[in-house]
């Protein structure tokens, strides 16, 4: 199948979990442990898929990318730096952007801290005493500023799993596997984020009517996103591994910082079920683990080609 069939399918089934994760609040009763363990699980997939998917693609891309363009007068095959340093200044710059537009619309809240000033819908005394107020620091989140917060984090992630498509397709990999990693994390998290809208939403007295549009609204972007970077790479040609290497790298950083700012609050305001949610971030990056195995193990017949690519390019004994 190819990689556009693939990108659909993933999109719909991401789209449903957007939607879905919008209307949990009506239908089943959340409660700070549950939730708290599930975000850490959901931290770890992507933490382990930034770092051991995202980036190693990065990586492979910004090779091939190298390769077909060595004719460059800038070009010099024997400096490493020229294969790294870009990429992880590109993920810096995914780390920084997503920091940035935290800091300035604090749209990443945790939803158990958002619902814990809603009523009824935490069980009382899951949650440790002052460890929702004393850590908000003064922050006032509105629901407009998390819809452009998270909007633009959805976007990028959607740029993200068609370039994970397309670079296993560069690569000689299945396409399928080589985006599985990304819909993954991005499948798991974006409920996360719907329900964060929704439940501020309900705090700011808005109607019922007005959070089921936000939220199918919201539920688009990461198809608008996909359909961007498809777009993108049609108009470079060829067969875009610069685009590809830039977007993933972004996107390995963005999803670190967002992973970071998940578990580091547990560090200091959830010393109750350590134990429990240590396990469910090892979980999570096992399981990210497991799908980046999967992945490099799905070598298509086109990858020696590639792999000649890239071998020019990576200096001998480098």
């Amino acid at each position: 199948m190819s990689p556009t069939y693939w990108l659909i399918i993933y999109c719909l089934l991401i789209l449903l979990a957007s939607i879905g994760g919008g209307l949990l609040p009506v239908y089943i009763r959340l409660t700070h442990r549950r939730m708290e363990l599930t975000l850490s699980f959901v931290s770890g997939v992507m933490l382990g898929i930034g770092l051991l998917h995202l980036l190693p693609h990065a990586w492979a891309e910004r090779a091939l990318a190298l390769a077909n363009d060595s004719s460059s007068p800038n070009y010099d095959p024997a400096d490493i730096h020229t294969l790294v340093e870009p990429v992880l200044l590109w993920m810096l710059g995914g780390f920084l952007v997503m920091f940035l537009v935290e800091r300035f619309f604090s749209f990443h809240q945790h939803p158990v801290e958002l619902m814990a000033g809603s009523s009824g819908s935490m069980d009382s005394g899951e949650h440790a005493a002052g460890s929702c107020d004393d850590h908000h620091h003064g922050h006032e989140i509105t629901w407009k500023g998390a819809v452009i917060g998270l909007s633009l984090h959805s976007l990028l992630a959607g740029m993200a799993l068609a370039g994970s498509l397309e670079a296993g397709v560069n690569e000689g990999r299945n396409a399928a596997l080589a985006g599985f990693g990304t819909f993954l994390v991005i499948f798991l998290h974006k409920p996360f984020d719907a329900l964060a809208i929704g439940t501020l939403m309900a705090r700011g007295n808005r109607s019922l009517r007005a959070k089921h549009l936000v939220n199918a609204l919201f539920a688009l972007v990461i198809p608008l996103g996909a359909a961007l970077m498809y777009l993108g790479l049609r108009l470079e040609g060829a067969s875009g591994h610069a685009l590809i290497s830039v977007i993933l790298a972004f996107s390995a950083g963005m999803f670190l910082c967002i992973a970071l700012s998940d578990l580091l609050p547990e560090l200091q305001f959830h010393q109750h079920d350590r134990v429990k949610l240590s396990a469910a971030l090892l979980l999570g990056l096992a399981l990210a683990w497991g799908v980046a195995k999967l992945e490099s193990g799905g070598h298509g017949p086109d990858i020696d080609n590639h792999t000649e690519l890239i071998e020019g390019v990576i200096p001998d004994g480098g």
